[in-house]
């Protein structure tokens, strides 16, 4: 059985961290089409808990989940949960 591993983005939000496709950040015109786009399809998650949007997690389900955590740091984050060893039973 493998071992699901979830990565923080936030005030008390994880996302399955095989699941990301990819984590951007906002402010680029194609980020704000593809956040547009994902809200009229209903594929929008909403995670900053009402502060600002400081990052786009893209999920392998076509979902967009917006975090208010940088993009930087849920990426250092995703890199040390990828680097650590699993542990043996």
């Amino acid at each position: 059985m493998s071992k699901t591993s979830l990565l923080n983005i936030g005030y008390g939000n994880f996302v399955v961290s095989s699941r990301i496709i990819s984590i951007t950040n906002p402010t680029s015109s194609p980020m704000r089409r593809l956040r547009e786009e994902a809200k009229a399809d209903k594929r929008l998650i909403d995670a900053t808990q009402g502060r600002k949007t400081r990052s786009i997690v893209v999920t392998d389900s076509n979902h967009v989940i917006l975090s208010a955590i940088q993009a930087e740091t849920i990426g250092q984050r995703f890199v040390v949960k990828e680097d650590e060893p699993e542990e043996e039973k």
